[in-house]
Order: C-alpha cells, then sequence, then structure tokens
C-alpha cells in the first residue's frame, strides 16, 4: 500500500488524506508536508516561480518502504531545463528525512498547461 498526494489544489494540506499505509497518519502527514515544502524549493531556471506552484508536479506516492515515487512534466518537452529538473526534484525529496528511494518520473500526458498554475504562481508571473 502507499499514500498518494495529488499535487492539483494540495497546497500542503496533507492532514485530509486518506491513508491506506502501514505508516502512520502522522508519519505520512509529516512527509507529505515536507515533501511539499522541499519541491517549493526547486525552481526552473528560466521562471521565477518554482515548479509545485506551477503545476508541473502531477503526483507524489509515498510507499510503505518510504521510497517515494514523483509523477512531474514540464511546461513543454523542449525545456531547456528537462536534463536538470527532475534530478533537482529528486534530491530536493530524498533531503526530506526519512525518505527511502526517490523515483522520479517525467510524463507528458496530460499536457502541462496554465491553468495548473496556483494563483501564487499567477502573482509572480503576472498572469491575471
Amino acid at each position: 500500500m502507499s499514500d498518494t498526494i495529488e499535487a492539483k489544489n494540495l497546497e500542503a494540506k496533507t492532514s485530509n488524506m486518506e491513508t491506506n499505509s502501514a505508516l502512520p497518519p502522522e508519519e505520512t502527514e509529516r512527509l507529505g508536508g515536507e515533501i511539499v515544502a522541499a519541491l517549493k524549493t526547486v525552481f526552473d531556471p528560466e521562471i521565477p516561480a518554482d515548479i509545485y506552484e506551477l503545476g508541473l508536479i502531477y503526483k507524489v506516492d509515498i510507499k510503505d518502504d518510504r521510497s517515494v515515487d514523483v509523477m512531474m512534466t514540464l511546461t513543454t518537452p523542449n525545456c531547456p531545463a528537462a536534463g536538470e529538473l527532475p534530478q533537482m526534484v529528486e534530491n530536493a525529496v530524498a533531503s526530506v528525512p526519512g525518505v527511502g528511494v526517490v523515483n522520479v518520473n517525467l510524463v507528458w500526458e496530460p499536457a502541462w498547461t496554465p491553468d495548473r498554475m496556483t494563483d501564487e504562481a499567477r502573482l509572480v508571473l503576472n498572469m491575471w
């Protein structure tokens, strides 16, 4: 079993997350919150907003063995940071105490659109 954090509209509200895990709910909540905080430290070098607020993180799956699978995308397949951003995400999530092996999967479906951005990202990018 595992716990999945759907990134869309999460805003670190992990206290309402349903748990089907061998991990205690408070540990899942802590890990989820700290993983989101770590993801918010990763910025696309060309965009002054973090990848979480941009909506590039589609899913975070915390497994019973504390390994974490991250499903993410980029704003475009031709993104110049395509080679470095997944590694940056892996390093950020792996820095969370208690996290095991981190696997980052780069996906293109569904395609990213500006609709996935949070209000915070829209404000930073002046995209109202």
